[in-house]
This record gives structure tokens, C-alpha cells and sequence, in this order.
């Protein structure tokens, strides 16, 4: 594919799962021999696995005690990862490129009252009218203070004083389609001229009972052992396993990168997120439309990152639809070694994608008995992502050189 200035090019990455903090822990990964062993804990919140957060110093990249102390941890998670990718990209110290960057951030809500949302379940089993139970509680035990703490936009705040990004910045709310709203959004206002550099990501903790009561409330969180992605079986529960991680691009148009001698790890030649009715074939054919970019790549250099969330049901279905549109592909359901990061989760395959092609790596299968072997290096990558409630995301990738 020609290269032409205002192409999309990724030139910092910043990502923290179970299996790891930072961009070589997950090289040495997409390059092993073999899949990645399985971290995941299924004892503090039995009967509901997750994937945990690694071992962390935080210091690292925020140094300021009191600004750890101040944040929750999705938010710590962010801001920790924002910094990686900002360092990466060699824009860290670099105050003028950082006041004039864009920061597009992917956020859900912060941490809840658990004693709260505790009482208002146990109440709602001894009443009907739950709308009035509900209003009832809100009026008498939320405290306005603990709202105000938990904005959304308090991660692109908190990125904005720990790292001196101040130029324009916009919190996606949303889950998944957060995600590939905020990637979205940076892609085209630095393809249209709008913007010559963008920090993009976003970060999700696991480890908490309310989002684990917020995925099992619609029967979509797997209990028990850990199976493989496209191996959970409704009788393992919703198929669901999340994961506590996150992950930040620093995305410049080609002529802004070539310009200062940065890294360029690949290029983004497509984004594109929908959403709509996922009855009759209508999600089947929105993934076939936004697949149509991937087709001009060479297949057997290709590897598809699924964000799939592994609910059986629509798990099979993208599948399926990836198997015929890109049948020579290799396709790695990364959520099976990761976690699933809900507004984390698409800028976390982008990382992963890019890191793969810009290293020409053979990924192992993550499922080894539902995905094949790589013949060659990945040159070319796709990521999807099939929110687990609505909304779907599609990027291409490729290789520098």
C-alpha cells in the first residue's frame, strides 16, 4: 500500500494485562513457541473468574504520592498506561508536543458504593415495585460526594496534571463501542488534517464486585474454571471472563512522525465502528460490510485480533463470519489471555495488532484446538471487537516495511 502524509501511523504503546506491564512482555508473548499459561484467579471471587492486574510501581509513572492516593484504580491503571505509551512514543519530557496533543479516552463509571448496591438487591427481593425502591435509596443513602468522585472524565483529567497533556481532550462513555469510538474519532481528525498527534486509550479494573454484578445481572459472566474463548459452553455460565488491564496509542499522521524520527510501529489503513439489531443476519452483515478493507491484504500474512467477548452464542457468529471473509487469516480471541476490558478492549487488540505486525510475529494459537497456526509473520492485522450488549468495531493494520 502507497504511504501518503496523512496516513495513521501508531508510534507509542502502552499496555498492562495479567501478563505484564509494558510492550515487551507482550512481544515475548505474540512471539512464544507456544500460548501464553493462563492467569486467572478464581478464589476471591468465586464462583466468577477474572484476570487480575500484574504486580505494579506505580511510581514509575506517576510519582506523586498524593495523586496515586487520589485516584481509583481504573483510573491509576490509565493514567499508569497513558504515561508507557507517551514514553515510547519519546514525548514524555517533550512539553511543547504534549500541550498540542489531542487525548481521546475511553472511560466507563468509577467505583460504586457496594454497600449500597448490596442493600437496594437484598431489598428488591422482598418488593415488586423496585422503581419506587429504587428512587427511594437514591434519595437517602447515595452520597452526592461519592458521585462527584467517580466522573468519567476524571481519567483524562487525572492524565492531563500527571503528564501534561493539555491539548483537546473528549471522554467516550459506552462500554465496548467507547472504545472504538475514541480510536474512530482520532483516526479520521488526524486523516482529515485536524490533528497531527493523539494519545488514544482507555483502562478498566476487574477486580470489583459491582462490575461483576453489572455482567452477571444479564447472565453473561462465566463461572467456574477458565476455558479457552471459543470453548465456554452456556454451561459454564454467560461466557464473560474479565480482565483488569489497559492500553494507550499515541497515533501522529505519517508527516508528524517522519518529521521528528519516531518509531513507527504500523499503520492504520481502516477504522470503523457500527451498531444496530443483531437479529436476522443484520449483525452478520455489518461485520462483512466493515471487513471489506481487510480483503486487499495478502491472508496468510494476516492475523485477526477478536476482541470476542466468548458469550457462546455471538462468539460463533463472529467467527463465523471472520472464517468466510478472511478465510487464509489466522484468528487469536486475545480476550482468552487477557481478560475482557470492556472500554479498554479495542484499543488493547490495536496494540497488540501492532506490536505483532511491527515485529513479524507467527502468534501462537491462544485456543489451540479452535485456531491455526501462523505460516509466516504477521504483516497485516485485524481487530474486532462485538460489544457484549451492542456495538461492533473493525480496524486494519499493516506493517512499515
Amino acid at each position: 500500500m502507497s504511504k501518503a502524509q496523512n496516513d495513521v501511523v501508531i508510534t507509542g504503546i502502552g499496555i498492562v494485562t495479567c501478563q505484564g506491564v509494558g510492550k515487551d512482555a507482550h512481544v515475548a508473548l505474540l512471539k512464544a513457541d507456544k500460548a501464553p499459561a493462563t492467569i486467572v484467579e478464581t478464589e476471591k471471587f468465586k464462583p466468577y473468574p477474572v484476570h487480575p492486574l500484574p504486580e505494579i510501581d506505580w511510581s514509575q509513572q506517576i510519582p506523586k504520592r498524593g495523586d496515586q492516593r487520589q485516584m481509583e484504580n481504573w483510573q491509576r491503571i490509565g493514567v499508569f498506561t497513558a504515561g508507557l505509551a507517551l514514553d515510547d512514543a519519546g514525548f514524555k519530557d517533550d512539553l511543547e508536543a504534549c500541550g498540542t496533543m489531542d487525548m481521546i479516552v475511553a472511560a466507563g463509571g468509577g467505583e460504586r458504593d457496594t454497600n449500597v448496591d448490596t442493600l437496594i438487591v437484598n431489598e428488591g427481593l422482598k418488593r415488586n415495585d423496585r422503581e419506587l425502591l429504587l428512587n427511594e435509596k437514591l434519595t437517602t443513602e447515595l452520597r452526592p460526594t461519592l458521585f462527584l468522585a467517580q466522573l468519567s472524565n476524571l481519567l483524562a483529567g487525572n492524565i492531563s496534571i500527571v503528564h501534561k497533556v493539555t491539548g483537546s481532550s473528549r471522554t467516550f462513555m459506552g462500554e465496548e463501542a467507547s472504545g472504538i469510538s475514541a480510536v474512530e474519532t482520532a483516526f479520521h481528525r488526524i486523516k482529515s488534517g485536524e490533528s497531527s498527534h493523539a494519545l488514544v486509550g482507555g483502562a478498566f479494573s476487574a477486580e470489583r464486585l459491582d462490575m461483576i454484578l453489572l455482567i452477571e445481572s444479564i447472565n453473561a459472566h462465566a463461572i467456574g474454571d477458565w476455558h479457552p474463548v471459543w470453548s465456554r459452553k452456556p454451561e459454564d455460565g454467560g461466557g464473560m471472563i474479565m480482565g483488569s488491564l489497559s492500553a494507550f496509542l499515541v497515533l501522529e499522521s505519517r508527516a508528524h512522525a517522519e518529521a521528528r524520527g519516531a518509531h513507527i510501529y504500523a499503520t492504520i489503513d481502516a477504522v470503523e465502528g457500527d451498531r444496530g439489531r443483531r437479529d436476522e443476519g443484520k449483525l452478520e452483515a455489518r461485520l462483512e460490510r466493515m471487513l471489506a478493507p481487510a480483503k486487499q491484504a495478502p491472508g496468510d500474512a494476516t492475523v485477526v485480533f477478536s476482541g470476542t467477548t466468548a458469550i457462546p452464542d455471538l462468539a460463533k457468529r463472529e467467527k463465523a463470519v471472520i472464517e468466510a471473509q478472511l478465510p487464509e487469516a489466522a484468528i487469536r480471541g486475545y480476550s482468552g489471555v487477557s481478560g475482557h476490558g470492556l472500554e479498554g478492549q479495542f484499543p488493547l487488540g490495536l496494540a497488540f495488532a501492532a506490536l505483532a505486525v511491527a515485529n513479524k510475529a507467527k502468534v501462537p494459537p491462544f485456543d489451540a484446538a479452535n485456531e491455526k497456526p501462523m505460516a509466516t509473520g504477521a504483516r497485516n492485522a485485524v481487530v474486532t471487537t462485538v460489544g457484549h450488549a451492542r456495538g461492533e468495531g473493525i480496524a486494519v493494520l499493516s506493517a512499515e516495511a
